[in-house]
């Protein structure tokens, strides 16, 4: 699998501390909000329970990418500067980082000269990979909360998505198809990320993610709701399914080692007192949060002799860190990776749901199974929908005809 993930750092300047203060009250008003916290969305975990949620509501489905989750703010800059437009990638750590060159110009501008402010879109940065080696850094966006200095929020998925599509993304393509050679410059590219009725399932299995496999790597699926408003922080109607065996955990890990109790030569170099055998192989603390900066322990990591060896080649420190584990088959917590992108481990609210999502497994298999009764569902509401929409209509046209009639006797 291609290495998806980029090195954020490399693509952004992070702000320092004031000015992203700065930066996140100036969000936080645009979305009318006076918590400054990281201001997007986040998904729970699938559970069987959730194969009749996908019967009741309308979801899209798309696939869940192996990159970083960053919203963009399109801020103001100086009017009277060269940079009357910037832009800024916001992590799930709250970090803000400057990207310079990029430019977003407004619908029916063939001079492609004026821009867009006072908008903020949620998305992911991946690298693609293709079979010929070569690169391709891509901003996905998969929604839009405000456009322009106005919010979205309230209004239905398709319609958000859309909002961008046609006032955001038609004019950028627009002017790189205009001016091909300036794509050489720009650090990603920006696209919307392709998202399917939720019934497609199938096709999503056999089609969609064996080719982005190739591309960018997958780790599963993200159901949204078409009718729900767009929610920060935990949203119930954002639904993210792994295979069983990927289902993770991101906790924080301290690093105990062993104490070795000191011999004749220690006391004779005044150690009186045990210390930490740091040859020895270490005990792997697993904590959640349970509420800010309360962390308690919940178990331990299993790692063999191997990838202890491996730990230590990297060089890194490795206590009082975000490691993201999976369960395997014998109920062991294993390391899958680090999680640099975080500053906080799950909060014990999200490993129950994802202990629920482990226990109450949902496979590949049962999904497809599902498909045909969502679809069945979800064609029932459209025709009820067209139903009631023109009952409306005739009774306008009655009405309406009504009213004429009064006014002509």
């Amino acid at each position: 699998m291609p290495d998806s993930v980029p090195d954020i750092d490399s693509i952004g300047i992070k702000a320092d501390p004031h000015l992203a203060d700065q930066f996140r009250r100036e969000v936080a008003t645009l979305l009318g909000r006076n918590n400054l916290s990281f201001p997007g969305a986040q998904p729970v975990s699938f559970s069987s329970k959730h194969l009749l949620e996908l019967q009741k509501e309308d979801y899209y489905v798309c696939e869940k990418t192996d990159g970083i989750r960053c919203l963009m703010y399109f801020a103001r800059g100086d009017p009277d500067s060269d940079a009357p437009e910037i832009h800024y990638l916001i992590d799930r750590k709250n970090d803000y980082r400057y990207v310079p060159g990029l430019h977003f110009p407004l619908p029916e501008d063939d001079t492609f000269q004026s821009f867009h402010v006072d908008t903020l879109v949620d998305g992911e940065l991946v690298n693609d990979t293709y079979e010929d080696g070569t690169t391709q850094l891509k901003y996905l966006v998969f929604d839009c909360m405000v456009l322009d200095g106005q919010s979205l929020m309230h209004r239905t998925l398709d319609k958000r998505l859309a909002y961008f599509k046609e006032k955001v993304l038609k004019p950028y393509n627009a002017m790189y198809k205009k001016y091909p050679e300036e794509k050489q410059h720009r650090v990603f590219a920006v696209e919307d990320k392709s998202t399917q009725f939720s019934y497609g399932i199938e096709m999503m299995f056999r089609q969609i993610i064996p080719k982005v496999k190739k591309i960018h790597g997958n780790d599963g699926l993200i159901f949204t709701c078409r009718s729900t408003p767009y929610k920060i922080g935990t949203d119930e109607h954002i639904l993210k399914w792994k295979p069983p065996n990927e289902n993770s955990i991101d906790f924080r890990m301290r690093i105990e080692f062993p104490l070795l109790e000191p011999d004749t030569d220690d006391e004779a170099d005044g150690v009186h007192e045990p210390y930490p055998d740091y040859d020895a192989m270490p005990v792997f603390h697993l904590f959640v949060l349970y509420n800010q900066g309360d962390y308690r322990l919940f178990g331990e990591m299993y790692i063999t002799p191997e990838e202890w060896e491996n730990l230590k080649a990297l060089q890194k420190p490795l206590d009082d860190t975000i490691v993201e584990c999976f369960q395997d088959d014998q109920g062991r917590w294993r390391f899958l990776r680090f999680r640099e992108d975080k500053k906080d481990a799950n909060h014990i609210s999200t490993v129950e749901k994802v202990l629920e999502s482990i226990r109450d497994r949902v496979t590949e298999d049962d999904l497809i199974r599902a498909a045909p009764a969502i679809k069945a569902a979800w064609k029932r509401r459209q025709a009820q929908a067209a139903a009631e929409e023109e009952e409306r209509r005739r009774r306008v046209h009655v009405n309406g005809n009504g009213v004429k009639r009064k006014f002509e006797e």
